[in-house]
């Protein structure tokens, strides 16, 4: 059995920051990370799609402490796959990094103090032991995405497709190619297919809203020509999560103004005959869902080119030689996509336990958005829905470092949040409110709930949860700082387990 002080789950966005913060705020701790696949970059190793690439900017998706230097900030999915590689690289983080480990089950024990974890590993089922343990490992399953039961489906005689498992060799060229969806992978996909298919169609039960964004920001990109890069980046950081905040803010306050300005955008970049009404006129307001963003309008110039096309409709089932639609209309295709979505992961996949009771996280509070309701010792990195996911996970990690640094000084190995007397009978809200997105709303019963009143919130509001993080005093009545029963102070590494070497 291994032992290391702290075990981070996931090697992607993540779990890199989360190393990074660990070694350079708590330089004494050990770590290790844990990764399940044989390759770093977690999402963007993982999605291999054609035109794979950010929706949101890389000065905010970009971590706080590297810099974004390449001239796209809408970049492709390899360019971000080479800076979150080569930032493990940078900082050694690599040298960490346990591939085709798959955390199987993780058992808390009080009287000990430590997370037990059963292991998959090319050598077969492993035991590793820590104190602390933080999950990256994102928010959906990697093995498999969501795909509807389509009636009719063993019927047709071309190629099905999941963007989620991208076959290398596959050759659309002069194809014609039905995708089935409309968020932000459909909208990717349809631009950048219709290069090289005979035709691409987007095939959508109901509109999403969408927005035009140039790929290049000229601001940044102009404060790199005088500044040195990391102040170009914070200044270029700092002014897209405040553009970005207003905005979002905005819209929530009026949605009816917000949903007409988004549509008379679009209603812009298309020709005047088009049916916005139809294809790109949602039910919901905006930001009930994420907004698909389309660096430079690129599925707009497909749909101007008439390379592409969107079709509006309910599907009844497949044919022989497409789909056929509940009002009777068939669609041909010699390749179907079916960009249908993600399934959620609930703990990355691991089964969990507590003292020996089975951690059920549907019965759990999340304290402020990280941590579990009487769980010790672990936290959980999950990224914002209305805004850049890094901007969460980067104030995660340094949630974290405050945390096990704090148990240092006190002298004590638990830490764990506890429902105070006035916090037991408080309505519990869903995880996530206000987001009717297909992904969250099939699994949202699996997750945990969040309270009323503060900390159990999940804000989904990074100015709320900076303040929070950096300054908020970790003693709040809901932390309880403790030792094993019996243990005066903290002990040294169990002599029975092998310490690994510190990041």
């Amino acid at each position: 059995m291994q032992y290391v002080d702290v075990i981070i789950i996931g090697a992607g966005i993540s779990g890199t920051s989360m190393a990074y913060h660990l070694q350079s705020e708590c330089p004494d701790k050990s770590y290790l990370v844990l990764e399940g696949r044989a390759t770093p970059g977690g999402t963007w190793d993982l999605f291999r799609y054609p035109g794979i690439r950010s929706d949101s900017d890389m000065h905010t998706l970009g971590f706080r402490f590297r810099p974004w230097k390449e001239a796209k900030a809408i970049a492709d999915g390899p360019s971000i796959l080479r800076y979150v590689t080569q930032a493990q690289s940078d900082y050694g983080i690599n040298r960490n990094i346990r591939f085709g480990h798959r955390v199987v089950k993780a058992s808390w024990s009080t009287a000990q103090a430590r997370w037990l974890l059963a292991v998959d590993t090319p050598e077969g089922r492993r035991e590793f032991a820590c104190n602390f343990l933080s999950l990256c490992g994102g928010y959906y399953e990697y093995d498999r995405g969501h795909t509807p039961e389509f009636a009719g489906r063993d019927d047709f005689s071309g190629t099905v497709i999941h963007p989620q498992h991208w076959p290398e060799d596959l050759d659309y060229a002069g194809k014609r190619v039905l995708i089935i969806g409309s968020g932000a992978t459909a909208m990717t996909l349809v631009p950048a297919m219709a290069d090289t298919a005979e035709h691409v169609t987007m095939l959508q039960r109901s509109p999403t809203y969408v927005v035009s964004r140039p790929a290049q920001d000229g601001i940044a990109n102009a404060l790199r020509r005088f500044l040195p890069d990391t102040w170009a980046y914070a200044l270029a950081r700092i002014k897209n999560i405040g553009l970005g905040g207003w905005f979002y803010r905005r819209m929530r306050a009026n949605p009816e103004k917000a949903k007409e300005r988004l549509i008379d955008m679009t209603r812009k970049q298309l020709p005047a005959d088009y049916d916005i009404d139809t294809h790109f006129t949602p039910r919901y307001h905006p930001w009930d869902q994420r907004l698909c963003l389309l660096p430079d309008g690129d599925l707009f110039k497909a749909l101007r080119e008439e390379r592409a096309s969107i079709v509006t409709g309910g599907l009844e089932r497949f044919t022989a030689t497409g789909v056929r639609l509940d009002d009777g209309r068939e669609l041909a295709a010699d390749i179907i996509v079916t960009a249908t979505g993600l399934r959620l992961s609930v703990g990355n996949g691991i089964d969990f336990s507590v003292d020996g009771e089975t951690l059920e996280y549907p019965d759990k509070l999340s304290y402020k958005g990280m941590m579990l309701s009487d769980v010790p010792n672990m936290v959980q990195t999950f990224g914002y829905i209305n805004a850049s996911w890094t901007l969460r996970a980067d104030l995660t990690s340094e949630y974290v470092c405050r945390l096990i640094n704090a148990l240092d000084e006190k002298g004590v190995q638990q830490v764990t949040p506890r429902l105070r007397a006035e916090d037991r009978d408080m309505p519990r809200r869903d995880w996530i409110e206000d987001f009717s997105a297909g992904y969250m709303r099939r699994d949202m019963h699996r997750l945990p709930k969040q309270g009323d009143r503060e900390p159990w919130l999940n804000t989904q509001n990074f100015q709320a949860d900076r303040k929070m993080i950096r300054h908020a005093p970790l003693e709040d009545g809901v932390l309880v700082f403790d030792n094993p029963p019996g243990m005066a102070a903290a002990t040294a590494v169990p002599e029975a387990l092998d310490s690994a070497s510190a990041g």
